[in-house]
């Protein structure tokens, strides 16, 4: 539970891994580890991540389901976008076509700005 929430949370963020794991103070790999499932946090490293994530070690634990602060971000891609949320623009809805490029829009804003 833990891994799969550390990665929602982060993702959500848009934060890479190495950005999460600097702005914890530890390596990647030690962060990668908590994601994959491969290691797990001590309850000091658990404290810290809810802090930077803005959310309860309760909630990271799967103890619950109501996160705090920004962190109920879902994931959508072009096939499910339709039946999740509906987007309309002065009034109006935005057609399949219209909701492909609006997300090819996103990605290729965020890749410039990666650069």
């Amino acid at each position: 539970m833990i891994a799969k929430r550390l990665s929602q949370l982060r993702k959500g963020k848009n934060w890479s891994m190495q950005y999460t794991a600097n702005q914890l103070g530890i390596a990647k790999s030690t962060y990668a580890g908590y994601e994959s499932g491969y290691r797990q946090p001590s309850l000091e490293a658990l404290k810290e991540l809810a802090v930077l994530f803005e959310t309860s070690v309760d909630y990271l634990l799967g103890m619950t389901e109501s996160c705090q602060g920004e962190c109920n971000a879902i994931e959508l891609t072009n096939k499910d976008i339709l039946h999740k949320v509906s987007l309309t623009i002065d009034g109006k809805s935005l057609s399949q076509d219209e909701l492909n490029q609006f997300i090819a829009f996103i990605r290729l804003k965020r890749e410039i700005e990666a650069k």
